[in-house]
């Protein structure tokens, strides 16, 4: 798979609004026994980014934005139901995106991936607000939030949600991550704004989680065993 040539043919499918083309395309490439793990990172993800740029930049029309943004959303959804699948439980996320179909195109892809390696994610979309996101953050006990593909204008209320759960300190093992939409146009704005890690694509985000997840656990046992040590020691010292 050639894939600068395979990303033009799927996106110009894609803008005209021939659907059918669009997934038949994709269908000569599941033929071929590409993973479509790979087709959403190699591929999909980049189309999304492309059709963002354009059209922020009016070099795409409102109708093939939307032509593309809705029918790429649902060919990747699609695709998710043949990812391999990892049974067992990687943590828990709670996850917001931006306002933009775009937007939450970006985050689906993510978010499929993301259930494919064992997390248990919750998706809220865009247009929810911090005190919410403080208390669902309460309720669904989730051990990281991320904030994928958010709009520029996103960012000031991302700051601030940030600064208010550091303020409170009721999270203190919470994750942070960022990544994606503003934080791949503006690099560093995840660090500067408080993030603990930020990610540019979907499998970064999920690399970056999973090595996150190995760290929590090798660092809970290794103090399980220092402890266990300290006990035994105080043992045969009594």
């Amino acid at each position: 798979m050639h894939l600068e040539s395979t990303i033009e043919q799927l996106f110009q499918h894609l803008v005209s609004g021939d659907r059918r083309r669009a997934h038949a395309f994709v269908a000569t490439l599941t033929a071929q026994n590409i993973p479509a793990e790979r087709l959403a990172n190699d591929i999909y993800w980049p189309i999304h980014e492309m059709l963002v740029k354009l059209f922020k930049k009016d070099q795409l029309s409102r109708i093939s934005y939307n032509y593309a943004t809705r029918a790429l959303r649902q060919i990747a959804h699609q695709g998710s139901m043949t990812y391999t699948r990892v049974e067992r439980s990687a943590g828990r996320i709670l996850m917001f995106c931006g306002p933009t179909e775009g937007e939450e195109l970006g985050a689906q892809i993510a978010v499929d991936l993301l259930d494919a390696a064992g997390y248990e994610v919750f998706f809220a979309g865009a247009g929810v607000a911090n005190d919410e996101v403080l208390e669902e953050l309460a309720s669904t006990r989730a051990g990281t939030l991320v904030l994928w593909a958010s709009a520029a204008s996103d960012a000031p209320a991302i700051r601030a949600l940030i600064d208010q759960i550091k303020e409170i300190g009721g999270h203190p093992n919470l994750r942070i991550v960022c990544g994606g939409g503003v934080f791949n146009r503006a690099l560093g704005l995840a660090e500067e704004i408080g993030a603990d890690v930020s990610a540019t694509t979907p499998a970064a985000l999920v690399s970056a989680l999973t090595s996150l997840e190995t760290a929590a656990v090798t660092g809970r046992i290794s103090t399980t065993a220092t402890a266990s040590t300290t006990r035994r020691r105080s043992s045969k010292a009594a």
